[in-house]
């Protein structure tokens, strides 16, 4: 099964991956980092602090533009990438396996997951 297969996806461009516990992957989709082109800076927050769905929790620069990061579902940040921090860069080459941004233990309730999208539902409505 490939990643894109086990992820759902925001209308924000950002993705989930459910670990199985109770923890979440998340990052930014292949489409936000090709709409951003080549990354230059990205700031992630710090690990214990809480945020809930749809708050900002980290800030991305590119030679295009600045974004906002929101986070798709509540939770408390328990681990984020530190490698990204050094070299945002890394992101252009695989915002997937390598790329992903911060791994939250989740707060909120199932149903916030409910206006996420699996990728191929995500794929299509860009088109």
């Amino acid at each position: 099964m490939s990643f894109t297969e086990k992820i759902l996806c925001s209308k924000s461009h950002e993705y989930l991956l459910d670990n199985g516990d109770n923890t979440y992957t998340i990052g930014l989709t292949d489409y936000a980092i090709e709409q951003l082109g080549d990354i230059v800076f990205l700031e992630l927050p710090e690990v214990g602090q809480e945020f809930s769905k749809g708050d900002t929790f980290a800030t991305i620069e590119s030679v295009k533009a600045a974004s906002e990061i929101y986070l798709p579902i509540s939770g408390k940040i328990i681990e984020i990438n530190e490698e990204l921090t050094d070299a945002p860069e890394k992101l252009n080459e695989d915002c997937y396996e390598q790329g992903w941004l911060v791994k939250i233990e989740a707060t909120g309730d199932e149903s916030e997951q409910n206006d996420l999208m699996e990728y191929e539902d995500y794929k299509e409505e860009l088109e």
